[in-house]
């Protein structure tokens, strides 16, 4: 597939990874020769220097033939205007980043796709999206829940005293026998292992498992995994995200949210009816006791500094915060998260490249997830009638090493997949798997 990137940026150029890692014919374009040099350097990719809403810059990358055109400069009128251009001259299909909410509105998206834009992407909301949904279940290091929250992957980890520790994949199976679960990838140290049963899991390795709802809870009450209510929320950051999720949580939690500018405390306080938004950078042990920082459920740093970011989450632990929760855009940050308190991470950059590569998979994918600690990419797809995922039992599938399939439902009932599993058409399968493999898996629900 011919796919053209306007922006080489950190989302550019995740996306150009993820890309060639999947074996796609990746044109970019930027006017910033440095950026450019340094994809030339690492990745398989063209590069063409100049303005992605020139028609002769166009021609070079030859948008009439690309099959996706995906604009994420941080100018969200050119990458709107350069979509527009692109789909005229022939795009097949064209993505925008836009930080404006205006332009994802139900009213104004009929508006924005006639013009030739396919799809927008807010990195930001998807991000406040994210942080609200794990504030749901705050007793476990991740949660996603797909096919209408009837399958949940979520992640734990591992100390000398937990039951499963020093035991096989197949030793943990037959202790339960009547939980439907499956451990679909370990991380331990710097390392994700899509497992297979003769693995054994270790002592600080963090385990992703996909279950149902009652697997989800046995889990959690067995294994010694605290459940509670997020009530009371300290926010660091008047940030679009900020903003955005002290909007969606204020309804039914107390919040505080910590701004540094003092003009724009004032504007965020106008915004937000049911939020105690307070001028200050809260980087103070003292100044944070003083607000009930020990009292408070959930601290979520959103400066837009990962460093400050990072720093405060681990002061909040240190005093007394049951859950933390930081921005991080640096990824080079990201492993030495796993050796700090800091209990969730997010990056929009490396989420909004995942929401976008969702539209190169050649297959029907309901939804897909980007666990951006692990770099491993979690998928839902539908079963076709010609699909060859159908042929075989699993355990006599091709398929790929570095994938796993997870959990189905079929005919509206979750089930968890085992090696004698056929899969039929119409089954939603959710199948874990790491990067380099994912243009590989597609093809098996093509």
């Amino acid at each position: 597939m011919r796919i053209i990137i306007a922006g080489a940026g950190s989302v550019g150029t995740h996306l150009v990874k993820m890309f060639t890692e999947s074996n796609h014919d990746v044109v970019v374009i930027d006017n910033d020769k440095e950026r450019l040099q340094e994809i030339s350097a690492h990745f398989d990719a063209m590069t063409i220097h100049g303005t992605a809403t020139s028609m002769s810059v166009l021609a070079e990358a030859e948008a009439s033939k690309a099959k996706l055109f995906v604009a994420v400069s941080n100018y969200q009128e050119t990458n709107i205007l350069s979509c527009i251009i692109a789909k005229k001259i022939g795009a097949k299909q064209t993505i925008a980043r836009v930080d404006n909410r205006e332009y994802i509105s139900a009213e104004n998206e009929e508006m924005i796709r006639n013009l030739g834009v396919d799809s927008l992407v807010y990195p930001e909301i998807i991000v406040s999206d994210e942080i609200a949904q794990q504030l749901r279940y705050p007793g476990i290091l991740k949660s996603v829940n797909f096919a209408s929250g009837k399958i949940f992957l979520f992640s734990i980890r591992i100390n000398e005293r937990s039951e499963l520790a020093l035991k096989s994949l197949v030793d943990i199976d037959k202790a339960y026998p009547d939980i439907q679960a499956r451990i679909v990838a370990i991380h331990r140290g710097p390392d994700t292992i899509i497992p297979r049963g003769a693995d054994v899991v270790l002592p600080e390795d963090v385990l992703y498992i996909i279950t149902d709802k009652i697997g989800k809870d046995f889990i959690q009450q067995r294994m010694g995994v605290s459940s509670f209510e997020v009530k009371n929320v300290m926010i660091l950051g008047g940030s679009r995200i900020g903003v955005k999720l002290a909007k969606n949580l204020e309804k039914n939690c107390y919040v505080k949210l910590f701004e540094k500018s003092r003009e724009k405390s004032f504007l965020i306080a106008d915004e937000l009816k049911d939020t105690l938004v307070i001028h200050s950078e809260a980087r103070s042990a003292d100044f944070l006791l003083d607000e009930g920082i020990g009292r408070t459920d959930a601290f979520i740093a959103v400066t837009g500094n990962s460093e400050i970011n990072m720093l405060s989450c681990m002061l909040a632990k240190k005093l007394g915060v049951k859950k933390t929760y930081a921005e991080v855009e640096n990824t080079d940050y990201l492993e030495l998260i796993h050796k700090t308190d800091i209990d969730y991470v997010v990056n929009k950059k490396l989420i909004a490249a995942s929401k976008i590569f969702t539209h190169s998979v050649d297959a029907e994918v309901l939804s897909m997830k980007f666990i951006a600690d692990i770099e491993a990419q979690v998928f839902e797809f539908v079963v076709h009638e010609k699909s060859k995922i159908t042929k075989k039992q699993l355990k006599d599938l091709d398929f790929p090493q570095h994938a796993i399939i997870g959990g189905i439902v079929r005919d509206n009932e979750p089930q968890i997949a085992v090696g004698a599993t056929v899969l039929k058409t119409n089954d939603r399968v959710v199948v874990f798997c790491l990067p380099q493999v994912a243009s590989k898996v597609a093809k098996w629900f093509k």
